[in-house]
């Protein structure tokens, strides 16, 4: 017991060293970090050698070298690691909510311009229960959220306008994905396709689902299976941030 015991700072030093070496590759791939590395491998080995064979001279050297390369580095590499350490300094917890602020922004403007234009669209925003099958179902893009994107898959002449799409993880998964229709008996006879996919899919999941009916341009979301509708564009903001932005 006490052998295993006594082996958790050898296995902890392990664990720390190689974490150390994985985030020091991961920050210099593709800078010019790597080729200095690749040359630094080099000298070391050429160290190892002369000390191998005693060679004096050139081990002199070496070492003289490598004592002034040390300052050089860091000359040299003042701005990577100046950058390196702000990047430590930041907070991934804020970013990560940053990343959240930007997503809602751009479809928020998206929507505004679609209905602006009674252009119809459906918008599913995945939260924790996972689409796979949905996503599956249409095509699969796993492109960068940009309100332009959102505008030209809804094209009336773009051949992706059918359907939705699906946010996941602040990208763009899918388009042209179908859903179920509720089978709502109490719901008005007057929604559309596209009202009772959103609903249906809320039936089903936690996904956050907005319509833009192509008839009057109105906007409305469906969550829990429940259809809000005729929201402007403030008022859709603010829900979507409290259920977003809050709660995901």
């Amino acid at each position: 017991m006490h052998y295993l015991f006594s082996l958790w700072k050898p296995i902890l030093e392990i664990a720390v060293v190689w974490a150390i070496i994985y985030f020091l590759l991961l920050f210099i791939k593709g800078t010019r970090a790597v080729q200095v590395l690749k040359g630094l491998i080099i000298l070391f080995t050429v160290f190892f050698i002369t000390q191998i064979f005693q060679l004096n001279i050139i081990n002199w050297l070496l070492t003289k070298i490598f004592a002034i390369s040390v300052i050089a580095l860091l000359i040299i590499f003042q701005p990577e690691l100046r950058r390196g350490l702000a990047h430590l300094g930041q907070n991934r917890w804020l970013r990560f909510l940053a990343r959240q602020k930007k997503t809602l922004e751009e479809v928020i403007k998206a929507i505004a311009l679609l209905s602006r234009r009674k252009v119809g669209g459906l918008i599913i925003i995945a939260r924790e229960t996972g689409l796979k099958n949905y996503i599956e179902s249409g095509i699969p893009l796993d492109a960068d959220l940009s309100k332009e994107l959102i505008l030209a898959i809804f094209n009336p002449h773009s051949p992706l306008h059918d359907g939705g799409i699906i946010i996941r993880e602040e990208r763009i998964s899918a388009c042209r994905c179908f859903f179920p229709l509720t089978e709502n008996p109490h719901l008005s006879k007057n929604l559309g396709t596209r009202h009772r996919a959103a609903i249906g899919l809320s039936e089903e999941s936690d996904a956050l689902c907005i319509v833009i009916s192509e008839e009057t341009g109105e906007i409305s979301l469906a969550v829990d299976g429940n259809l809000r509708a005729n929201l402007d564009i403030e008022e859709l903001a603010k829900i979507l941030d409290d259920l977003y932005i809050k709660k995901h």
